[in-house]
């Protein structure tokens, strides 16, 4: 369970007219907590409007680089995305969850001698952690990034994946889709089925000693993946984040309208009580003031992961958690409705 920590922003670097890049000072105390794997989030939490708001930011940096930065896009009506663009400052100071994260490259254990990355617009943050640490820790591999955003103006990190080009030339390659502009050296239109297929015919020899790193909204993921699976890539070696999902009613669709005794155990502690079996175990956790972690609210992070002890749940949906994760008891709180009278839940034992 990740843990929060008052951190100062060091600086803020604006990447495009929609984005910017947010890095924290980390006291000496505090180094050992804040390390992290390439591909990992942290939650920022702070109070817009006399609210909490709490949302998960994937890290740009390399962890090499010994820098906690984060890369924040902002999106129409994004109360933090917003916030982040227009009002914080060098200087300010926001409560920082410590890494987590399972959407990660790990140099001593990945052996893959080709990594391949789709990303679409904000998609390309953890990407970026990724494509660092390939490039500067593992010599003998190389790093392919397909990238799609509407135009070069609308691209976080267009000059670093330039001047990344210019530096691993022989390592690095980059294909550039843009869906609003015809550039040079790019194709024209969104990371979908024809352009896949297109850069897999042309650019890349899929085999089985790749890695795929697939970052961004659902139909690009699922299009992708689709592909992937065709060519007779592996899910062992398809690694995916969502960043946007389909949109989930916020009534229950469960048929049930009891009730049902839930024991949370969190840091620890266990409390109980009685929750209404259209109501999420997040839903009913934060109601009666219970600090279990949770950030998107959404399905689309992990952050609200728990385990499922003693009695039995469903989730409204799941696009995070494996069948044999979810075998194991595994669900997403902000999803997961009790469907037994009892139920324990433990956000410890992840």
């Amino acid at each position: 369970m990740a843990q929060f920590h008052s951190l100062k922003i060091k600086s803020i670097l604006r990447q495009t007219d929609k984005a910017v890049s947010i890095t924290f000072e980390v006291p000496t105390t505090l180094k050992t907590e804040y390390t992290f794997t390439a591909g990992q989030y942290i939650t920022l939490k702070t109070v817009i409007d006399a609210k909490e708001v709490r949302r998960d930011y994937s890290l740009s940096s390399s962890p090499q680089s010994e820098s906690l930065t984060v890369t924040v896009k902002e999106i129409e009506g994004g109360v933090f995305s917003s916030h982040a663009n227009r009002q914080l400052k060098t200087g300010d100071t926001l409560e920082v969850g410590t890494p987590n994260g399972r959407f990660v490259y790990d140099s001593e254990t990945n052996k893959a001698n080709t990594i391949v990355a789709f990303a679409a617009g904000s998609g390309i943050t953890p990407i970026m952690s990724i494509a660092r640490t390939v490039l500067e820790t593992k010599t003998d591999s190389t790093f392919v990034l397909i990238y799609g955003n509407k135009s070069p103006k609308e691209t976080i990190f267009h000059e670093e994946i330039l001047k990344l080009q210019t530096l691993y030339t022989d390592r690095f390659k980059v294909q550039f889709i843009y869906s609003e502009t015809d550039e040079e050296g790019a194709l024209f239109g969104r990371i979908d089925s024809g352009n896949v297929n297109y850069i897999l015919k042309n650019n890349i020899t899929v085999d089985d000693s790749q890695k795929f790193y697939l970052c961004g909204p659902e139909g690009m993921i699922n299009s992708v993946n689709s592909i992937l699976t065709e060519k007779g890539i592996e899910a062992s070696q398809i690694l995916f984040e969502l960043f946007t999902a389909s949109a989930v009613k916020s009534t229950s669709t469960s048929t049930n309208e009891g009730e049902s005794e839930v024991t949370i155990l969190v840091d620890e502690e266990e409390m109980t009580l009685v929750m209404s079996q259209k109501q999420t175990i997040l839903e009913a956790a934060l109601a009666n003031d219970i600090d279990v972690p949770y950030s998107c609210q959404g399905g689309v992070c992990s952050s609200c992961i728990c385990r499922v002890t003693e009695g039995t749940a469903t989730m409204r949906q799941n696009n995070i958690l494996t069948d044999n994760e979810v075998a194991e008891g595994l669900v997403l709180s902000c999803q997961a409705e009790p469907t037994s009278s009892t139920i324990k839940v433990d956000f410890d034992d992840i």
